[in-house]
């Protein structure tokens, strides 16, 4: 019979697994201590939550979400990167802290409710994040009303250098 414990972890990792826009399993074993905190400290500055789950718990979770396709990859240590605003932001910090560290290992992503494999971050990684997509936008929006503008402009330009000319060559 399970404990109140694990049944509630399943509840919140179930409420967890719904509400991310993306989550990163992976394989964290091999990394010392001070590597770890080091990696949840990049995670809580990038608004990542970090933890490490049970699969057993986890393959709960996802079969209460109607999730398949986790099962071969829920093997061996597992730590879930969570994030529930930007998800590339997982994907950007593991590729920056596996430059200096060969683990974790990425085993699976679950983006958009579809389970991906974990080769997959990388190409996550060099994605722009919203903020910089939403500033191109803008760009891209602003240039043509620039160019829309200067030319409403330009026509009243041109008849007022004419009518200068005229006031010039008659005051002459």
């Amino acid at each position: 019979m399970p404990s109140q414990k694990n049944i509630d972890e399943v509840k919140v990792l179930t409420d967890k697994l719904e509400t991310a826009s993306a989550v990163y399993f992976t394989d964290y074993l091999g990394l010392d201590v001070e590597s770890i905190t080091n990696l949840r400290s990049e995670f809580f500055h990038a608004s990542v939550e970090f933890r490490v789950t049970k699969n057993t718990l986890l393959k709960l979770a996802a079969d209460k979400m109607n999730i398949e396709g986790l099962d071969n990859f829920l093997v061996g240590s597992t730590a879930i990167a969570i994030s529930f605003d930007e998800p590339t932001s997982p994907a950007k910090v593991l590729k920056s802290f596996t430059k200096e560290h060969d683990k974790p290992n990425v085993k699976a992503i679950l983006f958009d409710g579809e389970v991906l494999d974990g080769g997959e971050y990388k190409k996550f990684a060099n994605l722009p994040s919203k903020d910089e997509l939403l500033s191109k936008f803008v760009i891209m929006l602003n240039s043509p009303m620039t160019i829309l503008a200067r030319t409403f402009r330009s026509p009243m330009e041109n008849l007022v250098n004419v009518l200068n000319n005229l006031k010039n060559e008659k005051s002459e």
